[in-house]
């Protein structure tokens, strides 16, 4: 594939939970049929990311590829602008964190009878 025929698209990298594949999604807008109004779409695109890069929160650059899996078309060219996603723990945002007991504790307390 030639790179003057190759689509490209820039997106926000939404997971990066799987190896060497990250989800990028893209939105743009469409305008409704019947009420013209400008309505926004996102389309997610899995993108193959060969050095692991990407974080959650980048805004990269994608282009088109061969197939490099069931559902892999997209190849990550470059991180146009690098993410901030805060690491916030729970009782931090004031949500109550809930405690299971272990099993070692119910095994010490006597069942009621």
């Amino acid at each position: 594939m030639s790179m003057t025929n190759q689509k490209s698209r820039m997106g926000t990298v939404t997971s990066t939970k799987m190896q060497k594949t990250v989800i990028v999604s893209v939105t743009w807008r469409q305008r409704h049929l019947l009420y013209g109004k400008a309505v926004r779409r996102i389309t997610k695109f899995y993108a193959h990311d060969d050095k692991g890069e990407c974080k959650l929160g980048d805004v990269v650059r994608i282009v088109e590829a061969r197939p490099l899996s069931k559902s892999k078309r997209w190849r990550v060219i470059e991180i146009v602008k690098r993410g901030e996603v805060p690491e916030v723990k729970p009782g931090e945002i004031g949500v109550p964190v809930i405690e299971t007991p272990s099993a070692a504790a119910a095994a010490i307390e006597p069942a009621a009878v």
